[in-house]
């Protein structure tokens, strides 16, 4: 008898490894047959058994039987005046979460995208300045459910040649934490980088965090993917004020973790600032940013502060906006202001929040 679509597994969340093991367990099929299988969902997008030609209509019905391919349903797709694109995307319990597309122009004029990444339904370190922790924290996304923001992406863009995707870059910086999620993003990661799925370069991925101990650890071991630190504070004392869960680990500990941090050559770890108005933006807080981060080798991204709906905080003018980015400068900082792009559909950086977009049920 088959099984009814609830307890058949979803294939999506198996690494590699995993199917291989699946695949020989359960319908006895040797490795290479769970290769062409795994090609199929990331490389080939499939969505369903019928059309995967190279595997026998035996092998195929069997499948059917034991395991379905999940997507994330797209909930709400917005458009931003500048390109961007923002999804809501609700996964199979019921959950929601946004997934950003941001474009940019390549050097031939063509366009290119970069992915920004959930790992988690919500946040649990409630950072002040960012809608996402107003949410709170409900829980953490599989490798499926992360990886399927990519397939929906992919679709979206008619991207389909892996081997030269428009999809060029992924950040985990959108709705979480991912290493409080580690697990997940490590597979994730792991899969992402196989040439035999999705096939992208540590280069192309990066990670953000506000430092976790154990998280940054094994991220700096496993070489997976580069690192962002959300600082947004010069001392110990603003930290505390602004994210009180992030500052619980020390900010000389955190700095003296990223010192010893593994770095490739000519790799550096890259810093997010972001700009508050009146609070962290001062020319005096600028000189006390410069002697932190000096002590790391790494380069400054400063955000100038999105806003949203009950925020307690406002964006700098942008007089101290390049105040600031100039003390740096003269300190020898290297400092770059990010433009923010997708404001107008609330896709800017801080202000993903599903559960407060999600409106009745689609």
């Amino acid at each position: 008898m088959c099984p009814s679509p609830d307890e058949r597994v979803n294939l999506l969340d198996f690494t590699l490894p995993a199917l291989i093991d699946w695949m020989r367990d359960e319908l006895n099929e040797p490795k290479f047959r769970a290769v062409q299988l795994w090609q199929w969902l990331w490389r080939k997008m499939a969505r369903d058994f019928e059309g995967m030609s190279d595997i026998s209509r035996a092998c195929r019905e069997r499948l059917a039987q034991r395991a379905r391919i999940q997507w994330p349903e797209v909930a709400r797709t917005q458009e931003s005046r500048d390109g961007t694109v923002k999804f809501l995307l609700r996964m199979e319990d019921g959950a929601l979460v946004e997934s950003v597309l941001i474009p940019s122009e390549a050097r031939d004029g063509s366009r290119r995208w970069s992915q920004c990444l959930s790992s988690q339904v919500g946040c649990a370190m409630g950072c002040t300045f960012c809608a996402t922790g107003k949410m709170g924290f409900a829980r953490n996304l599989g490798m499926g459910e992360i990886l399927g923001q990519i397939l929906v992406a992919r679709e979206h863009l008619g991207d389909t040649r892996p081997d030269w995707p428009v999809l060029r870059n992924l950040v985990f910086m959108g709705m979480g934490e991912p290493l409080l999620n580690w697990r997940a993003v490590r597979d994730a990661l792991e899969s992402l980088n196989d040439d035999r799925g999705l096939n992208f370069s540590p280069r192309r991925i990066t990670v953000s965090t506000c430092g976790i101990r154990d998280g940054l650890r094994e991220l700096g071991e496993s070489g997976l993917a580069y690192l962002a630190v959300s600082l947004h504070a010069p001392n110990q004392a603003l930290r505390q004020r602004i994210m009180p869960r992030a500052a619980r680990w020390p900010l000389d500990e955190l700095l003296a973790a990223l010192a010893a941090y593994p770095l490739k050559t000519r790799e550096r770890i890259t810093f997010e600032y972001l700009l508050l108005g009146g609070v962290n933006d001062s020319p005096e807080h600028a000189a006390e940013l410069a002697r932190l981060v000096s002590r790391v080798r790494g380069k400054l991204n400063l955000i100038v502060f999105n806003p949203w709906d009950g925020s307690p905080w406002q964006a700098p003018s942008e007089e101290r906006v390049l105040a600031f980015e100039r003390a740096l400068w003269e300190r020898n900082i290297t400092a770059i202001v990010r433009k923010s792009k997708g404001q107008d559909i609330a896709a800017a950086c801080g202000q993903l929040r599903a559960a407060h977009a999600a409106g009745p049920a689609a």
